[in-house]
């Protein structure tokens, strides 16, 4: 017996250090599905749960709290009390934007692989199903949820493995949904998937609006039928929701014989000489989607700037897209139209799709508008647009509201070449919806004010667009008005044609380079968190003086091997410096790592320094040293910036915002997480873009800019005490 025993604890004490390796390569696995109500995401855990040997917890707030709705809160510590017991979890929620993702990411570990399932199925799939469930676990069913599902879709913001997910699936029909519950059925507890991004097709889809509106992705059209929305769709999309003027699919016209809107406001026939001749602006409704401007104010508005501006565009035309032929605002802009007896071949309205006009309507539109949010970030226009804005916005990096910014496309964009684009022009109209920036809360005699000023500024940029493909006309009668090029506008034609407001004056960069460098070059690059970041050529100056720092000698102040310290071209505050990295390859933060402390700590040496020197100079100076998680210039950059912010440069939220919120990662912070996790822990800069203005001393609230410099030159408040802390701050010696 006792041998018998000992063999038996022989045989536990082999087996242990066998079990323990096992542990260490067993995974926990969250699994955020991703998808609107009617999309599937219980059933697909359910059907995984049924067949797979791991253990799961399915984490559904429609029931969390004892069979009812609960909190997000509760979401989260029962999905950390599975993944202590070492299960594996599934997260049930909608997770259909960057900001409900988040918190479920940080429980990711070396111990956690997070995944995402997107359930990316079409909308009227997933309404039809919604509209038809009974019994649902958040009773969200019937003629309600056609609409929850509807104005959820259209603020989607697909997963992206930068977020913090090792592995992203992408189910766009049944069948992606069938293969991707085959796949987590199948593994066992010891099992492992491949990283990367899986079943995706569009990168940049995601149903917003402004130009991300005008790329979603849509369902073409029956074919046999002329009706660019069948009946049966239109039930099934808006069943009971009579304000509503957008909905998350639509269907294109692509029968180019087809009047512009099925009614009997008639125009030129699609594809004919007339038609491609003539300079034509399509243009969407602006604030009255996302930004709840009243649909009949803004109708009056439109009517009323396109009888101002008819005479002056020549032989332009204006055209106002939307993309159903339910839209509201199209129907109330028609019919005022029609009372008004505005020249229908000059004005009209239009179905489709605003970025594809030619290709799938025949309507060719040499510009098209892209109703803007602030941060002028058009996703879906593809890199050439993205680079354009930049150069065309400059050091501003938005538009203010009422005002409108034109871009030039280069050839090499896709718009240019497919659809015969050559100017995008950014326009942002008021806001009256209190979830978004600077709402008006309804006060609509400034409202209409800025409605007006945004059309205006909108019509006269494309005036000034006609005005000069005019002039290249009549220089040369071979080329079609329409589809002159914009790399055959020279510079001066640009400046004489392009209508920019003086807030939106392009960043000229250092004097030096002025007639060097071509205006086109830009330069796409890997960064250190697997993305593709593209520079254009104003952001790459920094790059230049950090390679080549001779060449700049009066704008540069200090020259080592490692770094090279200039004056900020834009200074931000009384006293504003970069320190700038010279190794090539540190293009911003993502791609610092543990091997490039030393060069960290150099660059805070010659920061503090520096501050130091200046405030021998004025004892009163207080200054800041950070990186900024999304940098604007390329070449690994840090801020030296008093903290008075007594600037004329300082003009915006996004000023403030970039200096003053988590988006400035203080440079001792950033060394102890690199040191600690090998690399910086960088923060969303678009919600941190938009929180409200607080002063960095008392923290109090500001409705505006003006008001806040006001208030700072009076705050004699202390900084707060974690600003105090670790160095974070250079003062004068007591």
């Amino acid at each position: 017996m006792d041998s018998e025993m000992t063999t038996k604890d022989e045989e536990m004490e082999e087996a242990a250090p066998q079990k323990a390796e096992e542990e260490k390569k067993k995974k926990s696995k969250i699994v955020m599905l991703v998808g609107a109500p009617g999309s599937g995401k219980s059933t697909f855990s359910e059907d995984v749960m049924k067949t797979s040997s791991r253990s799961w917890v399915r984490v559904c707030q429609d029931t969390i709290a004892n069979g009812k709705t609960g909190t997000k809160a509760q979401c989260l510590k029962k999905a950390t009390d599975a993944l202590n017991d070492w299960k594996s979890v599934f997260i049930d929620r909608c997770n259909l934007d960057r900001e409900q993702r988040s918190e479920f990411l940080k429980l990711g570990s070396p111990h956690v692989d997070v995944h995402a399932v997107v359930l990316d199925l079409p909308a009227r799939l997933c309404i039809s199903r919604s509209v038809k469930r009974t019994g649902h676990e958040g009773n969200l069913q019937g003629g309600k949820a056609a609409a929850v599902v509807n104005r959820m879709l259209q603020k989607k913001e697909l997963p992206k493995l930068n977020e913090g997910f090792s592995r992203i699936t992408f189910c766009l029909n049944e069948k992606d949904v069938e293969e991707a519950v085959k796949t987590y059925g199948a593994l066992g507890p010891l099992d492992t998937l491949p990283s990367g991004s899986f079943g995706q097709k569009n990168p940049d889809a995601k149903v917003q609006l402004g130009i991300m509106k005008f790329m979603k992705k849509v369902k073409p059209p029956n074919n046999s039928s002329k009706d660019p929305v069948s009946k049966q769709e239109s039930k099934e999309t808006n069943p009971s929701s009579k304000e509503q003027d957008v909905v998350a699919f639509s269907a294109q016209n692509t029968d180019k014989n087809i009047k512009a809107d099925g009614n009997s406001r008639e125009r030129p026939a699609a594809g004919s000489a007339m038609t491609n001749d003539i300079p034509t602006l399509a243009f969407p409704s602006i604030s009255t989607a996302d930004f709840q401007f009243n649909h009949k104010k803004a109708s009056d508005i439109i009517i009323e700037k396109v009888e101002e501006f008819l005479d002056k565009i020549g032989n332009g035309r204006l055209v106002l897209v939307d993309l159903t032929s339910g839209s509201r605002i199209l129907n109330l802009v028609k019919v005022k139209a029609e009372q008004k007896n505005i020249d229908s071949s000059k004005f009209f309205t239009f179905v489709g799709d605003i970025t594809q006009l030619y290709t799938k309507g025949g309507l060719h539109c040499n510009v098209i508008a892209n109703a803007a949010n602030w941060r002028l970030k058009p996703r879906g226009g593809g890199p050439a647009l993205e680079i354009a804005t930049k150069e065309a916005a400059g050091d501003a990096g938005c538009i203010e509201p009422g005002s409108a910014l034109t871009v030039p496309l280069p050839s090499t964009s896709q718009l240019h070449k497919r659809e015969g684009v050559t100017h995008v022009i950014h326009v942002l109209g008021p806001n009256m919806n209190p979830q978004r920036p600077d709402c008006l809360n309804n006060d609509y005699d400034k409202g209409c004010k800025i409605l007006r000023e945004a059309y205006s500024s909108l019509f006269e940029g494309f005036t000034s667009i006609v005005r000069t493909l005019t002039k290249e006309f009549n220089k040369d009668p071979s080329k079609s008005v329409s589809t002159v090029p914009s790399s055959l506008i020279d510079q001066r034609s640009k400046r004489e044609g392009v209508f920019e407001s003086d807030s939106n004056k392009k960043y000229k960069g250092p004097k030096v380079e002025v007639g060097v460098e071509k205006k086109s070059e830009s330069t796409e690059r890997f960064t250190g968190d697997g993305t593709i970041k593209t520079w254009g050529s104003w952001a790459q100056s920094l790059h230049r003086m950090a390679m080549d720092p001779e060449k700049y000698n009066k704008d540069v102040l200090e020259i080592s091997d490692d770094v090279v310290v200039l004056n900020d071209l834009y200074p931000k505050a009384q006293k504003h410096l970069l320190v700038v990295a010279r190794k090539d390859g540190l293009d911003r933060l993502t791609d610092v790592r543990v091997e490039h402390l030393p060069l960290l700590r150099a660059m805070q040496n010659v920061g503090v320094k520096w501050a130091m020197k200046l405030i021998s100079d004025e004892p009163s100076l207080v200054f800041r040293l950070g990186y900024h998680s999304d940098p604007s210039m390329r070449q690994l950059h840090l801020h030296v910036v008093s903290q008075d912010f007594n600037s004329t440069h300082l003009k915006n939220k996004k000023h403030w915002n970039t200096f003053n919120t988590a988006f400035f990662l203080d440079s001792v912070d950033v060394m102890e997480e690199i040191e600690k996790c090998g690399k910086a822990k960088l923060n969303d800069n678009e919600s941190l873009m938009s929180v409200e203005l607080r002063c960095n001393k008392c923290r109090s609230a500001h409705p505006n800019i003006p008001r806040l410099k006001s208030h700072i030159s009076r705050c004699r408040a202390p900084f707060p005490s974690d600003l105090l802390q670790n160095g974070r701050l250079v003062l004068a010696p007591n």
